[in-house]
């Protein structure tokens, strides 16, 4: 973390890094080098031993534009050091390898990769994983005291924006000595930050409201030094580390990060409004609605509401897909956080790989479908839902 973390989120999204390019260019350029000289064996051997910083080879990470982009990111959290990936399941990944092999709890709602991960093949490693529902934290203090050492959550979650309590549930795992990983995707560090509130680590794909354009693929962990260094060889070896061309477009994202994501803020409070009135919307999922119940937990953990809400449409999980399909500004695709507005319907997409039992077990209907606000005028985007819906 440099000094710059002083400063505002804004000004440490443009100059959150000590890089200095020679030539003076204000943006971070790429740095499309595979391996970098040396002028004798001994300046080699500082940097391979670590007696002084440098760059070396990329699949490594050790690259100026990766050192930048890792600079900034943990600056946005307010973390000691941040590892950049080539995408969040393999930050995950990484995080489960490293921390999880004791044990990992996954509380409540997740991206369905990442619950296929914990569900199939990390036991497959001999890596014992317990999922429970954000309403069965009664069984958090067995699980626990049973040997799990990393608990794992999204707060919102994934795709009903169910709130978890971070404090609460990080000083619980810390009392039976085990860490706290955060999904902070859907909140971004505008809105979001967990390591403020007693987690260990937090990890984004910075594919969506990090990178914001639809056009990257990136993943980061962020962390404590002591926590994330022995991250490090994961990482090198499992060959998933940040390619220098995606880093300079996540640094040319972060620049506007701010404005982009207040924005989405706002429109997405005012759709959530809108569709809580419409007939043919039986539920709104959003944590900006006061009769939401997890609304009063947003409000004390959380700076803004987010982008993201899902709706539940009165009526059969077949109409739920007419609607979507009915849709002209919401784009049909299962991403988010971009600056076009999307419209996913879980089953079919995110959560598609999981049983149908699962799904509802979950309570993840047929008939939900997943918004992500983009930077649109919001009365076009409510206008669009509309005539989709009626």
């Amino acid at each position: 973390m440099t000094e710059s973390s002083k400063q505002g989120l804004s000004t440490r999204s443009i100059h959150g890094h000590s890089f200095t390019d020679a030539h003076g260019s204000p943006h971070l350029p790429v740095y499309d080098t595979t391996t970098f000289t040396f002028k004798s064996t001994a300046d080699l051997l500082d940097v391979v031993d670590g007696r002084k910083p440098g760059s070396l080879y990329t699949r490594y990470g050790l690259n100026p534009s990766i050192f930048a982009i890792e600079e900034t990111l943990a600056s946005l959290e307010g973390a000691e050091m941040a590892w950049s990936f080539c995408s969040g399941m393999a930050a995950e990944t990484a995080l489960f390898l490293t921390h999880g092999r004791e044990g990992v709890i996954c509380i409540g709602d997740a991206y369905g990769g990442t619950l296929e991960l914990l569900a199939n093949q990390l036991p497959l490693l001999g890596i014992r994983t317990h999922l429970i529902l954000g309403n069965e934290l009664d069984k958090l203090d067995t699980l626990l005291t049973g040997g799990g050492k990393l608990v794992f959550f999204e707060t919102p979650t994934n795709p009903a924006l169910e709130l978890l309590d971070i404090r609460t549930i990080s000083a619980k795992a810390h009392a039976n000595g085990a860490l706290v990983a955060i999904d902070n995707t859907f909140a971004s560090p505008v809105n979001q930050r967990p390591l403020e509130l007693g987690a260990d680590f937090v990890v984004h794909s910075a594919t969506k409201y990090l990178g914001g354009h639809s056009d990257l693929t990136a993943g980061v962990l962020m962390g404590s030094k002591e926590l994330l260094m022995p991250v490090w060889n994961w990482r090198k070896n499992l060959g998933s580390t940040i390619a220098p061309g995606t880093a300079s477009l996540l640094a040319r994202s972060l620049r506007t990060l701010v404005v982009r994501v207040r924005q989405q803020n706002e429109s997405a409070q005012r759709i959530a409004e809108a569709m809580e009135r419409h007939p043919k919307v039986s539920y709104v999922y959003y944590p900006g609605l006061v009769d939401f119940p997890g609304h009063a937990l947003a409000k004390d953990q959380m700076y803004g509401f987010g982008g993201m809400l899902t709706i539940e449409v009165a009526g059969s999980g077949e109409y739920a897909t007419r609607v979507a399909d009915r849709l002209k500004l919401f784009a049909l695709a299962p991403s988010l956080g971009g600056a076009e507005s999307l419209v996913t319907q879980p089953c079919t997409t995110t959560h598609h790989g999981l049983t149908a039992e699962e799904r509802t077990r979950r309570s993840i209907s047929d008939a939900m479908l997943r918004l992500s606000v983009g930077l649109e005028d919001a009365d076009d985007l409510i206008a669009d839902l509309e005539q989709a819906l009626d």
